[in-house]
């Protein structure tokens, strides 16, 4: 039987009459009510939160369709933000209070339990970016002592107020993690055997706080996992990644670099949800330096004005050439940040990287060469007029096409090599800018050959 649809308006209406509301949405999911409430204004749309069961806002404030869900939540009354907040994963806690303004926090922070205000602590003192901002306190952890009988009545005992329960982590009587246990593998273990003795007794995979999210999604990829502890110096557990919040961080983390590699800033909000001048704002920056970046090409074209003026042919490749050029480098800058994302390539790999992009670079750019130079000799033989020397025209075309294209291919493929030396993000090697790179480069290369090639001729 198809689910009844409702309309976001409808919702509202029902928001006075709280069963009724209840009964209505019984049939739908949460996602489709946070997709119904994104459509409401936020004042609107905490109405109907206030109004629904708890455990029903709650899933909702899980739920990524639920936009602008701040704006939502400032709206609600103590009285109804409070429950939400306490019933909410300690993860999706921090993410919700890092949106909140600080007076918003400070209003609601001295409501909270101790230890719902002691769990934010630990996490917000983490960059949303690392595993530690991310992680999850709410984990099942055993002495080392136990047996699997004892820790499968623990799990019954606490199973329903953790956010997951197929890992357990078995820790030795210093607090430190030694040991984790799959719930499969108690299940199918003697009852009488000690935990410690279940399961892989090889170093578990663990992580510091401050790794870096996408290292975190790249270790749980893997070694095939479910969730990766998060350990202190001490080798203390601090809490869990779960696979879900990796994925959720890795949607965020691949939009941002989406948007840093078109050339831009990193949006921090839904397309349609932004406002036009912070639009303009996060794209503005980059579109005037690459303008700035532009006119060195300008200044470049200046230089060789004389050898233009006397080889008019040769404007009729520049676009040709410079984007063979930036289309190479933005190849090469694409594979490269894709394989260093994924972790297959480390800083120390970097001559490897060199070698195999100067082979590549050599190759494309001969093959275009190739095109070039054939072009050329079929357009004159087919009346296009390239004069008396256009074999060298051609020849000069080739070899500046085998240069642009190998300096591309060298410098796509090492610019985000280094901005991650230096502390930055390897996708702020945007194609714009790899682009504007090269097409500078790649007019000093094309005159600089033509003046070798054309040289007692046309020059």
């Amino acid at each position: 039987m198809e689910p009844q649809t409702y309309t976001p308006e409808f919702l509202y209406l029902l928001a006075g009459d709280a069963p009724g509301l209840a009964e209505a949405t019984a049939s739908l999911r949460s996602a489709d009510i946070a997709e119904l409430l994104s459509e409401l204004p936020p004042g609107a749309a905490a109405r109907v939160v206030e109004a629904l069961p708890l455990d029903v806002a709650v899933q909702l404030f899980d739920e990524p369709e639920l936009e602008h869900r701040h704006e939502i939540f400032v709206h609600l009354s103590e009285d109804t933000a409070v429950p939400i907040v306490e019933a909410m994963s300690a993860d999706q806690q921090a993410e919700l209070f890092r949106s909140l303004e600080e007076e918003e926090q400070q209003r609601l922070l001295p409501r909270l339990s101790p230890a719902t205000r002691s769990a934010l602590g630990l996490l917000l003192r983490y960059p949303p970016e690392t595993a530690g901002g991310i992680m999850t306190t709410e984990f099942v952890s055993v002495p080392a002592s136990w047996t699997v009988e004892e820790t499968l009545r623990h799990l019954i005992r606490v199973g329903r107020t953790k956010e997951t329960v197929y890992a357990i982590y078995v820790v030795d009587a210093a607090g430190r993690f030694v040991h984790v246990v799959s719930l499969r593998e108690l299940l199918g273990a003697d009852r009488r055997l000690p935990v410690l003795q279940v399961g892989d007794r090889r170093k578990p995979v663990a992580v510091a706080p401050l790794v870096d999210r996408e290292e975190v999604a790249r270790l749980i990829g893997k070694y095939n996992l479910l969730a990766i502890p998060v350990i202190d110096e001490r080798q203390r557990i601090l809490g869990i990644v779960t696979v879900d919040d990796v994925i959720d961080a890795l949607v965020d983390e691949t939009t941002e670099d989406v948007q840093k590699f078109g050339g831009m800033e990193a949006l921090d909000e839904p397309y349609l949800e932004t406002g036009l001048f912070r639009m303009i704002r996060k794209r503005a920056g980059w579109l005037c330096a690459l303008f700035l970046g532009e006119l060195l090409t300008a200044t470049a074209m200046r230089h060789y004005e004389a050898e233009i003026a006397r080889a008019v042919v040769l404007t009729l490749f520049i676009p040709l050439i410079i984007s063979s050029g930036g289309n190479s480098g933005s190849q090469a800058t694409t594979l490269v940040i894709r394989a260093m994302t994924l972790g297959e390539i480390r800083l120390r790999d970097w001559p490897r990287v060199i070698r195999r992009e100067l082979a590549a670079g050599l190759v494309l750019g001969s093959i275009l060469g190739a095109l070039g130079f054939l072009r050329i000799l079929i357009g004159h033989h087919f009346g296009d007029a390239y004069g008396e020397y256009y074999l060298r025209v051609a020849l000069t075309v080739a070899i500046s096409l085998v240069g642009v294209v190998l300096w591309g291919s060298i410098t796509g493929s090492m610019l985000p090599i280094a901005l991650r030396r230096l502390g930055l993000d390897p996708a702020s090697a945007s194609a714009p800018l790899v682009a504007t790179l090269v097409d500078v480069t790649g007019l000093v290369i094309y005159f600089t050959l033509a003046s070798l090639v054309l040289g007692g001729t046309l020059l």
